[in-house]
């Protein structure tokens, strides 16, 4: 099916085995969008004013979703020619093929069939895209969140990502991709075991046995509205405290309960009598909503608790050898379009303008983005750098009514 050459030869560079667990390899994940429609492509100067953003903080690895759009070609168009005015600059891509059910975003979508011709053409892109760029493309995600069952409008069975994953490695072995390409698929914790029994599928098994690394996503964040009473509801004594340190107790839940999640594969993983490496594909934290997380919600985002959560998570990742593809690097509005303030447009860790959020003020600080701009504007911190005007913006969750919570 697919239509690349045999290779025999492959551009020097590390090997995702290489760089996943490298802290100083940190990976985010990317899009570059800049307006409230995917249909304005972002251009490859513009994604070499991200890139050259991204790596003065020390990202080299970004993940992308899907290849069905110019996005994914540009960017690597763009790495290469960042590459050859500067030899020594180093970004890798974890590349997204968008997997998706028949008749998916309809009213009656199935399931139990993958999209054939679709998902063809897609993991046909990619494949030809990691032989073209093997100097880049170190890993290709076969789906993103397609086998959780709560993506109603598009999810499929795991014997479809199985069927591309042992695709794609059929390739790797017949010398069509690099040998030290990896193959995984990037899901929701419980997709990869880690919730209830109705993912423990024998197809399930086959796919963690084929795929080279296990890419898991956890969202505490989310969980403050879905699952709050397992991190996000304080006991008594913790609620009689300041409300500074409420916040700080809460984010460290946070924290904590994502570790849980992470745990939960690796411990499913392991039952199997599989040991392979474990990754967060997907973590992060808004900085507003006006819907679930918000004000009138749990009150879980603004950039004070989003700074927090980032700080936490890369803390232990880069402690334990776990990559972590932060979501997101930068506000993307096309999420939500119509609502501004929605949870999803808000992800980033910079604006669209290019101003840094508190989760990296201290980089500015350091002169990590002098002489570097986006939209035209140099890089600066959100607020002015004014932390006292930020943190009349935080509040701290309201528990006096536990049902607004559910």
């Amino acid at each position: 099916m697919l239509g690349c050459k045999t290779r025999t030869t492959y551009t020097v560079g590390k090997s995702a085995s290489e760089i996943l667990g490298n802290p100083d390899y940190l990976a985010v994940s990317y899009g570059g969008y800049r307006s409230i429609s995917r249909d304005i492509q972002p251009t490859q100067e513009e994604i070499k004013e991200d890139l050259r953003i991204l790596d003065a903080m020390g990202v080299h690895m970004i993940r992308t979703y899907n290849v069905h759009l110019p996005q994914s070609t540009n960017i690597l168009k763009a790495i290469r020619s960042l590459k050859a005015e500067n030899p020594d600059f180093e970004m890798y891509v974890m590349l997204g093929a968008w997997i998706k059910c028949k008749n998916a975003n309809t009213s009656e979508p199935d399931h139990n069939t993958g999209d054939e011709a679709e998902n063809a053409m897609e993991i046909n892109r990619a494949a030809a895209l990691a032989a073209a760029y093997p100097d880049i493309v170190k890993i290709i995600a076969v789906g993103n969140e397609a086998m959780v069952k709560w993506a109603a409008s598009y999810y499929v069975q795991p014997d479809e990502i199985l069927k591309w994953v042992n695709f794609l490695q059929n390739l790797k072995d017949d010398g069509k991709l690099a040998s030290n390409l990896w193959i995984t698929s990037s899901d929701n914790f419980a997709s990869w075991g880690g919730g209830g029994d109705e993912y423990h599928v024998p197809a399930l098994t086959q796919l963690i046995n084929a795929v080279d690394y296990i890419s898991m996503h956890t969202y505490p964040m989310h969980d403050t509205h879905y699952n709050p009473e397992e991190f996000w509801i304080l006991s008594e004594a913790e609620a009689s405290k300041p409300d500074s340190v409420q916040i700080k107790l809460l984010m460290q839940k946070s924290v904590a309960f994502a570790k849980q999640q992470y745990e939960s594969v690796v411990t499913y993983m392991k039952s199997l009598g599989v040991n392979k490496p474990v990754h967060i594909g997907e973590t992060g934290w808004a900085s507003e909503s006006n819907g679930f997380f918000g004000p009138d919600g749990t009150r879980a985002v603004d950039e004070y608790k989003q700074g927090l959560y980032y700080k936490g998570l890369r803390e232990w990742t880069n402690k334990n050898g776990i990559s972590c593809f932060y979501f997101e690097a930068f506000d993307e509005i096309w999420k939500d379009s119509q609502n501004p303030g929605g949870s999803e447009n808000h992800f980033g860790l910079f604006t669209i303008e290019g101003k840094v959020k508190y989760a990296l003020w201290h980089l500015v600080d350091e002169g990590v983005f002098d002489g570097l701009s986006r939209n035209g504007n140099p890089v600066t911190k959100t607020w002015n750098g004014d932390k006292k005007a930020l943190m009349k913006t935080v509040l701290a969750p309201d528990f006096s009514e536990k049902e607004t919570h559910k």
